[in-house]
C-alpha cells in the first residue's frame, strides 16, 4: 500500500513537471515563429513582444528545475523514472536556450528594419528557420511517443541545417566583399543565421535525450556536424550576448 502511494505521488509530481514542459514548448514555438515573422515583416512591435515574453520562458524553466530537484530529493526515482526526470530537466534547458536565440533574433529586427535584405539571403533564412521548427516538432513528438526512430532521424537532420548555414555564411562573405556598405546588415544577418543554427543544435540535443530516455545510453557515435565556418573565419561568433 505504501509503495502504491509513493508511486502515485511520484506520477502526480512528474505529471506536473511535464505539464509545465508542454506549456514551455508552446511558448518557445511561438517565440521562434514570431521572431522570424517580425524580422521578415519588420514588425517592431512583434519583435518587442518576443523579447518581453522571454521572461515567461525563463521562469518556467526555473520552476521545472526546482520541481524536478524536489522529485529527485523526495521520491528517489530509479531506472526509467530517474531518466524521465533528468530528461525533462535537460529538455527544459534546451528549450530555454532556443527561447534566448529567438529573443536575440528579435533584438536585431529594429536594426534590419530599414535594410535591404538580399533575396537569396532572406530565402535561405526562411528555409533554415522552417527546417529547425520542423525538427523541433519532430523531436518533441519523439519524446512524447518515446520513438527512437524519429529521434535518430532528427539527429541526422542537423547536418542539413549546418549545410544551409555554411551556404549562407559564404553568400554573406561574398556580399560584404562586393558591397562594403552592406557589412553592418550582413553581420547582423550572420548572427541571426548562427542563432538559428544553434537552435538546431539544441533541438538535436532534445532528440539525443529521447534516445537516452528510451535506451539508457546517449548515442555512442559523434554527432554529425556540417558547420565548417570556423575553418574560414578567425573566430566562431554566435551572437548570443
Amino acid at each position: 500500500m505504501t509503495t502504491k502511494h509513493i508511486s502515485s505521488a511520484f506520477d502526480r509530481d512528474l505529471e506536473g513537471a511535464q505539464a509545465m514542459l508542454m506549456k514551455m514548448v508552446g511558448l518557445v514555438d511561438e517565440a521562434m515563429n514570431r521572431a522570424a515573422e517580425a524580422l521578415e515583416t519588420s514588425n517592431l512591435e512583434m519583435a518587442e513582444a518576443v523579447r518581453r515574453n522571454d521572461k515567461a520562458i525563463d521562469e518556467l524553466e526555473e520552476r521545472i528545475k526546482i520541481d524536478c530537484a524536489r522529485i529527485l530529493a523526495t521520491r528517489s526515482p530509479y531506472a526509467g523514472d530517474l531518466r524521465t526526470v533528468l530528461t525533462v530537466m535537460t529538455i527544459a534547458s534546451n528549450l530555454e536556450r532556443c527561447g534566448d536565440y529567438a529573443k536575440n533574433i528579435a533584438k536585431r529586427t529594429s536594426v534590419l528594419a530599414h535594410a535591404h535584405l538580399v533575396k537569396d539571403v532572406s530565402r535561405t533564412l526562411r528555409r533554415m528557420h522552417k527546417a529547425v521548427v520542423d525538427m523541433m516538432a519532430d523531436a518533441l513528438n519523439a519524446y512524447m511517443q518515446r520513438d527512437l526512430e524519429i529521434a535518430h532521424e532528427v539527429r541526422a537532420r542537423d547536418c542539413e541545417i549546418d549545410e544551409m548555414y555554411n551556404a549562407l555564411f559564404r553568400s554573406l562573405l561574398t556580399l560584404m566583399m562586393e558591397e562594403p556598405h552592406s557589412i553592418t546588415a550582413c553581420m547582423h544577418l550572420h548572427f541571426i543565421a548562427k542563432n538559428i543554427e544553434r537552435m538546431g543544435d539544441h533541438t538535436t540535443s532534445i532528440a539525443e535525450q529521447v534516445i537516452y530516455l528510451v535506451t539508457g545510453d546517449l548515442p555512442d557515435e559523434e554527432r554529425p556536424k556540417g558547420d565548417l565556418t570556423s575553418l574560414s573565419s578567425p573566430e566562431a561568433i554566435d551572437g548570443t550576448a
